[in-house]
């Protein structure tokens, strides 16, 4: 089994997003995990580094540290504003991915994402990141009503600056503190998708034919449609949440931890009863996700 995992290490955030709430909930630092858990974890092939905002946290490289000996590959996904520590923590381990949250173009980006300025500061990091010579670096953008004319132009972009672009589309779950999130403009959104997908398939690289058949999963994820494929969340991927609890997914509606790492060890939450019955809820769940958040290794 290849497994991954997304490791949230803070709730604490400075981006005020119209999609997601949790930066009105932020985790106390005194509270969040640390290397100890860290150490806890299991092998993994793939590790995804989120929040809130990671580099909030100022002993973020200790966590990275630690995580390297767990995960063959990491990316922290990040709003990309904290250059500094950005640069710093990248030129010390210039083989980590990073992926910044973009919502389109500076006027869609700054207001849904509540910061001003805030598309012109990561611009600038990504530039830094590349000049670097870091190579796994690119945009995420979660697609809305707000923004889907920006889709295209955005992708476009990143791929004339040999950026990764990664796409997801608004949902609600505990996690974002979200019950409102929808889209409303479906035809438009589902143009501006397809749109998408007709650039990726002129593609000659595989990995974005890939990316186009996720961009349709997106599509009917929205419609309401039944997954393409079951969901394997709590046998091949799981979070931990800055508290240390282990969960299969962060997108269901109701938070329903395996285990935590801070009590116990990996193996006595993994194969736990509890585990069982939490991967049953999941088997059981009609929510229709197709990897629309960071549960998705980043394509």
């Amino acid at each position: 089994m290849k497994l991954h995992g997304s490791i949230i290490v803070t709730y604490r955030c400075n981006a005020r997003c119209n999609m997601c709430d949790v930066w009105k909930f932020p985790s106390k630092p005194a509270d969040e995990i640390g290397v100890e858990v860290i150490r806890k974890l299991p092998q993994m092939f793939f590790a995804n580094v989120t929040g809130g905002e990671p580099f909030a946290r100022q002993d973020l490289p200790d966590i990275i540290t630690e995580l390297r000996k767990k995960a063959k590959r990491i990316v922290i996904s990040t709003n990309g504003f904290f250059t500094d520590r950005i640069v710093t923590l990248c030129k010390r381990y210039p083989d980590l991915g990073i992926r910044i949250s973009i919502e389109g173009l500076q006027e869609s980006n700054d207001a849904i994402r509540g910061m001003p300025g805030q598309y012109e500061r990561t611009q600038a990091t990504l530039k830094q990141l590349q000049e670097m010579g870091l190579k796994d670096i690119g945009f995420a953008m979660t697609v809305q009503d707000k923004n889907y004319q920006d889709l295209v132009t955005l992708y476009k972009m990143a791929r004339d600056l040999d950026y990764e672009f990664a796409t997801a589309t608004v949902h609600n779950s505990h996690y974002f503190h979200k019950w409102d999130n929808k889209v409303e403009k479906q035809e438009e959104v589902f143009a501006a998708f397809r749109a998408l997908i007709a650039e990726l398939l002129k593609s000659k690289k595989p990995k974005e034919w890939f990316r186009a058949y996720f961009n349709h999963g997106l599509i009917n994820y929205i419609q309401g449609n039944p997954r393409f494929l079951p969901c394997e969340m709590g046998k091949d991927g799981f979070f931990v949440d800055p508290y240390g609890d282990v969960l299969a997914y962060n997108g269901m509606d109701e938070k329903m931890p395996m285990g935590n790492l801070k009590e116990q060890s990996w193996d006595e939450i993994w194969d736990s009863k509890r585990a069982q019955e939490v991967r049953q809820a999941v088997k059981n769940c009609k929510k229709n996700c197709w990897m629309i958040g960071s549960a998705a290794p980043a394509i």
